[in-house]
């Protein structure tokens, strides 16, 4: 069962790693402010931020029961 939330997590993170936007790629942050996908782009970036910490979290516990029951 862990196992199972450890993939899902990890899929979930590098997901919503792929969703945050460099400043730098102004083609992909004009659509993203076009399309208004996430909202706002200061609001995107702190539910990004907050997504991304919870999901760090989570995958950190289940990576350190995981480590605790294979031993």
């Amino acid at each position: 069962m862990l196992k199972l939330i450890a993939y899902f997590t990890s899929l979930f993170l590098v997901s919503i790693i792929f969703l945050r936007l460099p400043r730098d790629l102004t083609g992909l942050t004009s659509f993203t402010t076009k399309s208004n996908i996430l909202g706002s782009p200061s609001l995107a970036r702190e539910i990004l931020n907050s997504l991304t910490i919870i999901g760090i979290l989570v995958y950190g516990l289940v990576a350190f029961q995981l480590n605790l029951a294979n031993r």
